[in-house]
């Protein structure tokens, strides 16, 4: 999908990209690697599945062969009386002699529990790896939202730097203005000129980081590295819906891919000791064969066999009873990670509880802030134009609108993040987003 994506910024030099188009490139199929290797890890299960299941199905083999033979009877303790028939005698060394056999073997489980056991956990395996493919793409949702969240921030900079040099600009052309009509004096052409110093620093510094955070997003995306981005998104306020902390923990439970894989995971643990500890239990199976034998194909006969074996396991040297000790320890690793697990998701819920929670009030006082600073810029240049007051005023004041502007563009970003931290927390990522 993001060839076409790619083919369109060659014809207009730039990719333009949304978040949520980023996200949907990132999780195309030749998007980002981690959900391919999640995808290919689904095939490996499905695999593993029928390896479990060939144990529960017939084994059915054929073979021809054919022998020339020599035997010597007496290594078989084979000897026979000698006859009291002068010159006669039987003979300890026989052949050779040809053998031709074509057969058709069989063998069929009838009960074997533990087998079973394996193929469901198997089955499970699969039901695993297709939610941590969910996980992965939760996870690759995440990282290109907090890439792009990021890279948005830089843009968000640049163009306040872009702004604070055009208005520096303009500050020193007045203060060069009111010099040569004798209202202003040298230093304040001066101080304008540190000042369009210091901001033009700050555009190189933001051009920088706004480049470096195109890179990260590119790489999170699997997009070529040299590929030109336009982001068509802004920084922007959007409240989210109210929710409370046990309607949250309800929602995980039941959406997070990453708890239902830990699950899965405990599940299969489970009935892999099942079936090492059903491995005790006899089993029945049935065989049979059918062919023909003979010294060569024109004299062969037709032969077959057919039975059931039980099987009754007595004594394995203690490796059955190691395995199964082994497994239980598997099964209490697990339920201790589902346990963990557990605690850490009521943790993510809370700190993006409180991270929105904090980021509302973040944005509300950075708005409130950047309003009172521009006000107060516009009022020291107007009392600077009027000869009331020298540059020094204004230079003060376009420094707190710098600080107001990066508060405000802090606290936007940090409620875009909160609001990606609870969609990944309640495992519906994608719906939060900006």
């Amino acid at each position: 999908m993001w060839l076409v994506f790619a083919s369109l910024a060659v014809a207009q030099d730039r990719l333009p990209l949304s978040l949520r188009k980023s996200v949907e490139i990132a999780l195309a199929p030749d998007g980002n690697t981690r959900v391919a290797i999640a995808r290919e890890q689904i095939a490996a299960a499905e695999a593993r599945r029928q390896q479990a299941r060939s144990a529960l199905l017939p084994n059915i083999d054929g073979q021809i062969s054919y022998q020339d033979v020599t035997r010597n009877l007496r290594a078989f303790g084979i000897q026979f009386p000698a006859l009291p028939v002068p010159g006669f005698s039987f003979p300890t060394f026989v052949g050779p002699f040809g053998i031709f056999d074509a057969r058709v073997s069989a063998t069929q489980n009838l009960l074997d529990v533990s087998s079973w056991k394996r193929f469901e956990a198997a089955k499970s395996a699969i039901t695993a790896a297709k939610l941590e493919e969910s996980a992965v793409r939760t996870q690759v949702t995440d990282n290109v939202a907090r890439a792009y969240l990021a890279a948005l921030r830089t843009e968000a900079r640049l163009e306040a730097a872009q702004a604070n040099v055009k208005l520096a600009e303009a500050l020193r052309e007045l203060a060069d203005s009111q010099r040569k009509a004798g209202t202003g004096t040298g230093i304040e052409v001066v101080r304008g000129d540190v000042q369009l110093a210091n901001e033009r620093q700050r555009l190189q510094m933001a051009e920088n980081d706004r480049n470096r955070a195109h890179l990260q997003l590119m790489r999170a995306m699997d997009l070529k590295l040299d590929t030109k981005l336009e982001l068509t998104d802004n920084l922007a306020y959007g409240p989210v819906e109210p929710m409370s902390i046990d309607q949250a923990i309800d929602q995980a439970l039941k959406a997070r891919p990453d708890w239902q894989v830990q699950q899965q995971r405990e599940r299969i643990a489970r009935l892999n000791q099942s079936a090492i500890d059903w491995e005790r239990a006899p089993s029945v199976a049935a065989f049979g064969d059918y062919g023909a034998i003979g010294t060569e194909i024109g004299n062969s006969r037709a032969t077959r066999a057919v039975g059931i074996s039980l099987r009754i396991p007595i004594f394995s040297g203690g490796r059955r009873e190691a395995r199964s000790a082994e497994s239980r320890v598997l099964v209490r690793t697990e339920a201790l990670r589902t346990r963990d697990l557990r605690q850490q998701m009521e943790l993510e819920l809370r700190l993006a509880f409180e991270s929105l929670t904090s980021a509302d009030l973040q944005v509300k006082t950075a708005e409130e802030g950047l309003q009172l600073a521009q006000r107060e810029l516009e009022q020291a240049q107007r009392r600077y134009k009027s000869g009331l007051t020298s540059s020094l005023e204004v230079t003060d004041a376009q420094t707190r609108l710098i600080r107001a502007q990066d508060n405000r563009i802090a606290a936007l970003f940090q409620h875009n993040l909160a609001r990606i931290e609870l969609g990944t927390a309640v495992g519906a990522v994608e719906r939060y987003l900006p």
